[in-house]
């Protein structure tokens, strides 16, 4: 069968996912934070798009420290092209794995926005 965006769809992906599946998967290679606590991130295809951060940092789950904008700031590209960041920066993540929070590539492409120029 062809991996198009029907094949993905039928192995229940929703439609922006099935979508980006088919066109292909991109890789992460550069993050900055912005102030307002979204992030700009560049894919390899040289595409920069924005994410909006502040729907998932909540009190009670794993993101509420990067309500802390120091923390927000230290964001960077991990070695498997997600976007991390380290709980303390004292502590190699590589090591302790516990110490990293991070965001998918594939799905911080789906739930950024292009942005324009």
């Amino acid at each position: 069968m062809k991996k198009d965006v029907n094949y993905y769809l039928s192995l229940g992906l929703d439609e922006a996912m099935a979508k980006y599946y088919a066109s292909g998967r991109k890789k992460i290679i550069d993050v900055k934070a912005n102030e307002n606590y979204t992030l700009v991130i560049t894919f390899n295809n040289g595409e920069k798009r924005l994410m909006d951060c502040k729907t998932f940092i909540k009190d009670n789950t794993v993101f509420a420290i990067l309500k802390d904008y120091n923390v927000f700031k230290r964001v960077y590209v991990d070695s498997t092209h997600s976007i991390s960041w380290d709980k303390d920066p004292n502590i190699d993540s590589e090591k302790v794995w516990s110490n990293k929070i991070d965001l998918c590539p594939d799905s911080s492409y789906v739930d950024s926005i292009p942005i324009e120029g």
